[in-house]
């Protein structure tokens, strides 16, 4: 070495030599999905849509895990869900020659500027820009931010491209700025900064549903650092990124300063005056030479019946060879002993993995096994009679439900769970308003009680639904119906809780001698009834009127003051001049038919079950859902009406709802998948030319439901992933398999509800193997939400959506208290439908209980 080489070595920063200069061998290239690709890196340019989730924008998905995203110009330095987001301004343009991919964006968003679903007020703000990524060779590549005009001067310093670095995987690890260091931090620290003019305030009389925070004035930590290059976990091979800014200053950011669920974030300001190449940066992301997908083995959590179908799923790097044995090893009290090998069947490809299914079915000796498949070892799990009789569906009756009870003091032993809350309710909504979580009152309140005046019955019954605390009246009545179903197909008949409603008080595992599903049952009703006693019809559903009190984390009992009648803060006016106050929580209403059914079919089936318990009870809700379905039927779209009628045929046996069934004959024959199964236990009183036609209907549609379990995906179930974890739809879809097989069993396969099943406890896609049923399983979701947001903690029994895709073809589950598209608990069956699916496994292959 010369002298000369020599001294440049010396020379070069220890971190420097550590990450490496980027090969000048081009890797990243572009992928057939379109994204740069290479074994260990993909980096996605604007494939995904969510950005409120976290799901946009540059992704960087590093030795298969995501490890950042949303990397786009936004206008502050630290936003959360409710700032303002941008429009894409046409598709992406990818140069297949070089593999440039430019998205073209617009501020503001047009479809979400004060309207919509969930409205964002944008400042009055014209922004045209475009973000371009190229290979830039090795493993790096550029990101350039072009404008079509320079920001405002007063904006300058405010608008920056941001990049958000997931924190959970960072906790503990270092990072380097130039010549600063530190170590992420578990939790946000100060010092803090109050900026005088960081954004744009809302006007009070604008959204009288607010405000929404604004970022005027907003308290924020001051950055970890600033410099020229960022190395993120210099420390750890399979973590490491090199961020280096060619044009600006970067800020090493802690976003949860400002939001609780914010990430770690990478930002430059956009500089007075700029526009093409505004920002330029060059990511290195460390890449392990010869890196492959570690085999993944999805197994139920809790395993099987001896007599169940046995398949476990193994899910391998497209790379990997597929000619290596499966083994099943019984846990023995010295250890693992191989009882089974085999070659596993070859399924095929799916998302961006290649499957694999070992089928033990033969193995049926009770026990602990493990399955083996080249070096990898799955978690522990049963095979016994007993697998669903204990520790499978009860969690969900004995805690969610429980814990999730509105208006009530749920203890748990030493623990109090939540205080009495929301004793206030509630507050006739103001009209002509758009609600921030998409609720939204019309130009009448539909009842005799004005904007702003208290309506009585409402402080008492109901679910927190779920993280949000609000009462959706489908979520409601969704529960009541599945409750009523159990009890109804399996006896369910479980005491574990004392529930005093006179006290408004809950006792985890305080037995009082009373059925807990009846009392469940009771406790929805409580608040529909409630609402359709004093308003004469459904409410749509009650909510905090502001977005402080929605977002609050923490005991419920503090979102509003408990105390009826007192309004609290003064927002404004709404469109008609009156002062909206806020505190108690408000109530909307709608013209719903729809809805209406469907709220009759849960009435009607509740009706039966507390006949004998609480005839009372169960004569209003009778007469409820007779008076919903006469006043809607004319106007509800056919599912609903055929649920309604269905439910009301069977609870009272009158002929004449059977003949308002035949009327829809034709239309139940075009859309069998979703009508047939409400009519499985109605059908000998149908007309027997519908019920033989009905039957070839459900035999043709069986047909394509089990060819679709064979090719749709290697879970057994038809499954196509969305941004939303997929798992309470394919349970759901679990409970309408089995009435489908309970109706006609010739045709239907009771795989199509045990698979179900089986993909909510863990045979499901990505290396996150656990049980979406928090508490249930050798291994299940620990970090997620219902009432317990942001605690990093769980409810057992709840069951999370689970398993989301980021787009184009990664399955991803993380371990993270905010994703309410992964790890959120919702009312209405999202827990209760696996419930049922347990039971009835239960029933399936253990027989009725005794």
């Amino acid at each position: 070495m010369s002298t000369k080489v020599a001294r440049l070595f010396v020379g070069l920063p220890l971190l420097a030599l550590l990450v490496g200069a980027a090969s000048d061998d081009p890797k990243l290239k572009l992928s057939p999905k379109g994204y740069l690709t290479e074994p260990g890196l993909d980096v996605i340019v604007f494939d995904d849509i969510y950005p409120d989730g976290h799901q946009t924008g540059v992704t960087i998905i590093q030795h298969g895990t995501r490890v950042a995203a949303n990397g786009d110009l936004r206008l502050e330095p630290e936003p959360g869900q409710w700032s303002p987001m941008p429009a894409s301004a046409g598709k992406r343009v990818i140069d297949p020659t070089t593999g440039t991919i430019t998205q073209a964006l617009t501020y503001p968003d047009a479809a979400k500027n004060r309207k919509g679903f969930n409205p964002i007020f944008y400042p009055d703000l014209k922004l045209d820009y475009r973000v371009r990524v190229t290979p830039a060779g090795g493993n790096s590549f550029r990101i350039s931010v072009d404008l079509d005009q320079p920001i405002p001067r007063d904006r300058v310093g405010r608008i920056g491209f941001n990049l958000e670095l997931f924190p959970t995987l960072l906790f503990g690890k270092g990072w380097t700025l130039d010549h600063q260091t530190g170590i992420f931090p578990r939790q946000p620290d100060g010092p803090v900064d109050r900026s005088s003019d960081a954004g744009f305030e809302v006007p009070r009389t604008a959204q009288p549903n607010g405000p929404v925070q604004s970022p005027n004035g907003q308290a924020l930590a001051r950055p970890l650092a600033r410099g020229r290059t960022l190395i993120v976990a210099p420390e750890e091979d399979r973590q490491r990124i090199r961020i280096e800014s060619r044009n600006g200053e970067l800020e090493l950011l802690d976003g949860r300063s400002a939001h609780n669920n914010g990430w770690y974030i990478v930002r430059q300001a956009v500089a007075a005056g700029a526009t093409r190449g505004a920002v330029e940066w060059i990511v290195t992301p460390n890449v392990v030479p010869n890196w492959r997908y570690q085999p993944a083995i999805q197994v139920s959590q809790i395993g099987y019946a001896p007599a169940q179908p046995k398949l476990a799923v193994i899910e391998l790097d497209p790379a990997d060879p597929t000619d290596a044995p499966a083994q099943l090893f019984r846990v023995t009290a010295d250890g693992r002993r191989e009882v089974m090998r085999a070659a596993p069947q070859r399924w095929g490809d799916f998302l961006r993995y290649r499957y694999l299914q070992f089928d033990f079915s033969r193995v049926t000796e009770p026990g602990m096994y493990q399955v083996g498949y080249r070096g990898q070892i799955s978690h522990p799990f049963r095979i016994d009679a007993q697998v669903y009789a204990r520790h499978a569906w009860q969690p969900t009756l004995e805690y969610f439900l429980p814990i999730q009870m509105c208006h009530m003091l749920v203890r748990e032993k030493y623990r109090v769970w939540h205080g009495r809350d929301h004793l206030d309710d509630a507050r006739m909504a103001p009209i002509n308003l758009n609600h921030f979580d998409g609720y939204a009152q019309g130009p009448l309140t539909l009842t005799k009680f004005q904007p702003g005046q208290s309506v009585p019955g409402l402080d008492a019954g109901g679910w927190h639904d779920a993280g949000d605390d609000d009462l959706r009246v489908e979520s409601q009545i969704g529960e009541v119906w599945i409750l009523s179903k159990m009890v109804e197909e399996f006896g369910l008949d479980y005491d574990a809780t004392r529930i005093d409603q006179q006290r408004k008080l809950v006792e985890i595992r305080d037995p009082d001698g009373k059925n807990d599903a009846i009392q469940q049952i009771e406790h929805g009703l409580l608040s529909v009834l409630g609402g359709y006693r004093a308003m004469g019809r459904l409410y749509r559903g009650i909510i905090t009127p502001t977005l402080r009190q929605y977002a609050m984390l923490g005991d419920t009992v503090n979102v509003t003051d408990n105390q009826p009648g007192h309004g609290g803060e003064e927002l404004g006016m709404d469109a008609n001049g009156t002062p909206v106050t806020a505190d108690d929580r408000w109530v909307f209403t709608e013209d719903n038919p729809d809805r209406e059914l469907d709220t009759a079919a849960g009435l009607a089936a509740s009706a039966r079950v507390l006949r004998a318990s609480n005839p009372t009870l169960s004569a209003e809700a009778l007469a409820a859902a007779r008076a919903l379905t006469a006043k809607g039927a004319t106007r509800a779209k056919l599912v609903p009406h055929v649920f309604a009628l269905a439910e009301l045929l069977q609870t009272t046996g009158e002929r004449g709802y059977a003949d308002q069934l035949a009327v829809l004959e034709p239309e139940i024959l075009k859309d069998v998948e979703h009508t047939a199964w409400m009519l499985h236990s109605v059908q000998s009183r149908l007309p027997r030319g519908f019920r033989e036609r009905l039957a070839k209907a459900v035999a043709a549609y069986q047909a394509t439901v089990a060819a679709d379990a064979r090719t749709d995906s290697p879970y057994g179930v038809p499954y196509k992933p969305e941004i939303w974890g997929a798992g309470w739809q394919i349970q759901e879809r679990g409970v309408r398999q089995y009435f489908f097989h309970k109706g006609w069993p010739g045709f239907t396969s009771t795989d199509s509800y045990v698979n179900a099943l089986n993909f909510v406890l863990g045979v499901h896609p990505g290396e996150n193997t656990s049980s979406f049923v928090s508490g249930v399983g050798s291994r299940s979701a620990t970090t997620a939400y219902g009432l317990n947001r942001a605690d990093w903690s769980y409810i057992p029994g709840g069951v999370i959506s689970g398993t989301n895709l980021i787009r184009p073809d990664l399955p991803e589950l993380k371990v993270w208290p905010y994703f309410w598209q992964q790890t959120e608990y919702v009312l209405g069956g999202g827990a209760t439908n696996y419930m049922f699916l347990a039971l009835a496994a239960d029933r399936l292959y253990r027989g009725p209980a005794k």
